[in-house]
């Protein structure tokens, strides 16, 4: 069964920066499609950066010009470079496994 393990969240003031990490404990990490969502109290989860296996991306459009996804399949990892953060941005991040696993989430708050 596939797990998936988030760090790098925290406590930054706005217009800092965040780069979060997903390793996947499973073994078709290179195959697979990655994402990240994230959720606000009293929110709905929303999705915010997707990357293919042959590493093509999208991004919401509220993270756009600001967050960056990428992957490095050697390491079986996917990481959100996120700059020039915004309150806004405060959620518990997730990083998904479309259609196969979810991780437990890691905690972003960013401070005005």
């Amino acid at each position: 069964q596939v797990q998936l393990a988030e760090s790098g969240g925290g406590l930054v003031q706005a217009g800092g920066s965040l780069r979060l990490s997903c390793v996947a404990s499973g073994s078709i990490f290179s195959i697979s499609a990655m994402a990240w969502y994230r959720q606000a109290p009293g929110k709905q989860r929303e999705l915010v950066a997707v990357i293919t296996s042959g590493a093509a991306t999208n991004y919401a459009d509220s993270v756009k010009g600001r967050c960056t996804i990428s992957r490095d399949n050697a390491k079986n990892t996917v990481y959100l470079q996120m700059n020039s953060l915004k309150p806004e941005d405060t959620a518990v991040y997730y990083c998904n496994q479309p259609a196969r696993a979810w991780g437990q989430g890691t905690q972003v708050t960013v401070s005005s």
